[in-house]
């Protein structure tokens, strides 16, 4: 299980690592968008230097309407634990997102109030 915290305007952010080349990891604050529904975004410009395959590219939905995204094959520890997963990398990205496709394998919990955000079992 990782740990969350809360910005100012109630935004969510954990901790994970990227994983760029010959296993080397680079941590990194991500914010949960349950608005994107994939495992991860990244702006374009920061992930020169990784070695994640490119798979193609692919449009999705945004907030600004149907976007073109490169994909890429990357790795990321979340919990200790290694996953490899798409990452739709674009222009514009301010933060490294991680989307709702996590929720469907880790359970999330939150208690603003109480100041408790974990992601994970």
């Amino acid at each position: 299980m990782i740990h969350g915290t809360f910005d100012d305007v109630g935004h969510l952010f954990f901790e994970i690592e990227l994983i760029i080349a010959n296993d080397l990891s680079l941590p990194e604050q991500a914010m949960l968008d349950t608005g994107f529904t994939g495992f991860l975004a990244i702006n374009k410009q920061d992930i020169d230097g990784f070695e994640w395959t490119y798979v193609g590219q692919e449009r999705m939905v945004t907030a600004q309407g149907i976007k073109r995204f490169e994909l890429y094959s990357g790795k990321i520890m979340l919990d200790e634990q290694e996953y490899e997963i798409p990452v739709f990398v674009g222009n514009g990205i301010p933060e490294v997102l991680l989307g709702s496709e996590w929720l469907k394998i880790l359970p999330l919990s939150v208690n603003y109030q109480a100041g408790i955000l974990t992601l994970g079992d």
